[in-house]
C-alpha cells in the first residue's frame, strides 16, 4: 500500500490551512501570472475561430462566441471540477498537485473522447427555438448566455461557493431568451423540474452518504477486530463501488458513444460489483496483514479505490459538462455558417478543442482554491468518509436518471460532504455523556455553519443571476448593433 497522510482523531482541533507554495497556492505573484495566461487562451480562441469561418460578414459573432465559450470553460475547471477531487484530497488520499494532474488528465480525455460530436443547442431545451425568427438574434441569445454563465462562475469562484455550471448556463440562456422574445418563449415545466433539484439533489446525496457512513461505523469501526470486519466487509464495499461506478460511466460518461437499456446497464453494474468483490478479497486479506487495527489502518485500504473514484468522476464531468462551453458556441458557428436556426448542432474538433483545454487550463490555475475549500473546510474527511461521498454521488446520479430527475451533481456531491458532517455531528453530541443538573452541555459542531450558507444562498441565487447578467448583455449587444 503506498505511503499516506494519516487523518488526525476524531477529537483533534482542525489545524489551520497554510497555503502550499507553488502553482496551486493562490499566492498573489501567481495570480497575476494565472490572469495573463488566462487572457492569452481566451484571446488565442479568439484568433483560432476566426480562421474556421469563411463568411467575413459572421466572423466577429463566432469569434466572440469563441473568446466567451473558452472564458466559460476556464471557469467550468476553475470552479465545478473541484467537486470530483476534493474528497480524496481532503481525506489525504491524493496531494493538491496529484488530485490536480489526474483530474485534468481524465477531464480532457473525458472531454475529447466522449464528449460528443453532436450538442444540443438550447441548454436543456428550456427556450423555444421556434419563436426566435432571426439568426442573428439567436446569435446574440447564444452569446450572451455565454458571457453570462461564465460572468457567474467566475464570482461564485472568487466567493469560493462551488455551483452547477448547468444550471449557470440555463439561467443564462434563460435570461437572454425572455430578453430576445419574452416570457412566453420559456419552457416553464422544464424550470420548474430545474428548480426543483436545488432542493432533491443535496437532500438524496447527503442522506445516502450519511447512510454508507451510519452501516461501515456499525460492521467495521465498532467492531473490536477492525481488520477482520475490513476483511469482511472492504471487498463488498469495494465491489459496490465498482458496479455503482461502472454503472454511472456508462449512463454519464459514455452516453455520447453508446446507449444502453436500463437492464443491460444494471448487469454491467451486477458483473462489476461480482467480479471486484471477488478479485480485491486476498488483495484486503494481505494489506490488513500489516496495518494496526485502528481507524485509520481501515481508512488505508479506501486509498487507491479513492483514486479510481476521483478518475473515473473526471471523466465523467468532462464528458457531460465540457457541453456547457461548446454548446451555445457550437449554436453560434453553425447559424452563422447556414444562417439557419438548429436544435442540434455539430461540434467541429477545434471547438472541442477549446472546451477541453480551456477546462484543464481553469482547473490547473484556479481550481486550488475550491479544492481546498471543499475538501478542507466544510467538515473533516478521512478516506471512509470521502468514499461515502464518492459512491453516493455515483449511485444518486444513477437514479435520478433512471428516475427521469434533473438532479445536480454539484449539487449532490456538496451535499454528500454536509450529509457526512452532520451524521457526525449527530452520532458525536448522542454518544457525549450527558452533564450534571446545574452543568450545561454544549454541543459540538462539526460542519462549519458559515459554509454552508455560503454555497445555500449562492445556489439559490444561480439561475436568476445568470437569467439578469445574459438580459443585460444581450440588451447591451442588440442596442450596440443596432446604433
Amino acid at each position: 500500500m503506498p505511503q499516506i497522510a494519516m487523518p488526525p482523531p476524531l477529537d483533534a482541533k482542525p489545524k489551520p490551512v497554510v497555503p502550499q507554495k507553488g502553482l496551486t497556492s493562490g499566492s498573489t505573484p501567481y495570480n497575476g501570472l494565472f490572469l495573463i495566461l488566462s487572457a492569452l487562451f481566451v484571446i488565442s480562441c479568439g484568433v483560432l475561430a476566426s480562421m474556421f469561418v469563411g463568411n467575413e460578414k459572421t466572423t466577429l459573432y463566432v469569434t466572440l462566441a469563441a473568446i466567451a465559450g473558452a472564458y466559460m470553460a476556464l471557469n467550468i475547471g476553475a470552479n465545478d471540477v473541484a467537486n470530483n477531487v476534493s474528497p480524496a484530497f481532503g481525506s489525504g488520499a491524493l496531494t493538491m498537485a496529484s488530485a490536480i494532474i489526474i483530474a485534468a488528465i481524465f477531464e480532457a480525455a473525458g472531454a475529447l473522447i466522449a464528449g460528443g460530436t453532436v450538442v444540443s443547442t438550447i441548454s436543456k431545451s428550456i427556450i423555444d427555438a421556434s419563436m426566435i425568427s432571426e439568426t442573428r438574434t439567436f446569435i446574440y441569445v447564444m452569446i450572451s448566455a455565454l458571457f453570462a454563465g461564465a460572468l457567474w462562475l467566475n464570482m461564485a469562484t472568487w466567493i469560493g461557493a462551488p455551483v452547477s455550471t448547468t444550471h449557470s448556463i440555463v439561467g443564462a440562456v434563460l435570461g437572454g431568451g425572455i430578453a430576445a422574445v419574452g416570457l412566453d418563449a420559456v419552457h416553464w415545466n422544464v424550470m420548474s423540474k430545474i428548480a426543483a433539484s436545488w432542493v432533491i439533489s443535496p437532500v438524496l446525496g447527503g442522506l445516502l452518504s450519511a447512510a454508507f457512513l451510519s452501516f461501515i461505523e456499525r460492521v467495521v469501526f465498532s467492531q473490536k477486530d477492525k481488520m477482520k470486519a475490513s476483511r469482511k466487509w472492504v471487498p463488498i464495499l469495494l465491489g459496490i463501488m465498482a458496479g455503482a461506478f461502472t454503472m454511472y460511466l456508462v449512463m454519464k460518461g459514455l452516453k455520447k458513444i453508446i446507449r444502453l437499456d436500463m437492464i443491460t446497464v444494471s448487469l454491467l453494474g451486477v458483473a462489476a460489483f461480482i467480479a471486484v468483490s471477488l478479485l480485491t478479497r486476498p488483495l484486503i486479506r494481505r494489506a490488513s496483514q500489516n496495518l494496526e487495527n485502528r481507524r485509520r489502518g481501515v481508512n488505508a485500504l479506501f486509498t487507491i479505490p479513492l483514486i479510481f473514484a476521483t478518475a473515473l468522476l473526471s471523466f465523467a464531468h468532462g464528458a457531460n459538462d465540457v457541453a456547457n462551453a461548446i454548446g451555445p458556441l457550437s449554436a453560434v458557428a453553425s447559424a452563422a455558417q447556414s444562417d439557419t436556426i438548429a436544435t442540434k448542432a455539430a461540434i467541429p474538433l477545434w471547438i472541442m478543442a477549446i472546451g477541453a483545454v480551456g477546462i484543464v487550463i481553469g482547473l490547473v490555475l484556479f481550481g486550488a482554491k475550491l479544492i481546498r475549500r471543499v475538501g478542507k473546510h466544510l467538515t473533516r474527511l478521512d478516506q471512509t468518509r470521502a468514499y461515502c461521498i464518492c459512491l453516493s454521488a455515483a449511485i444518486t446520479v444513477i437514479a435520478a436518471s433512471a428516475l427521469g430527475l434533473p438532479v445536480s451533481s454539484t449539487h449532490i456531491a456538496i451535499g454528500a460532504v454536509f450529509g457526512i458532517g452532520f451524521y457526525r455531528e449527530h452520532v458525536t453530541n448522542n454518544r457525549r455523556k450527558k452533564p450534571k443538573k446545574e452543568e450545561k452541555r454544549r454541543k459540538r459542531r462539526l460542519v462549519r455553519r458559515k459554509e454552508l450558507l455560503t454555497i445555500a444562498s449562492a445556489w439559490i441565487i444561480t439561475v436568476p443571476s445568470a437569467a439578469v447578467l445574459a438580459a443585460i448583455i444581450f440588451t447591451a449587444i442588440n442596442m450596440f448593433t443596432s446604433a
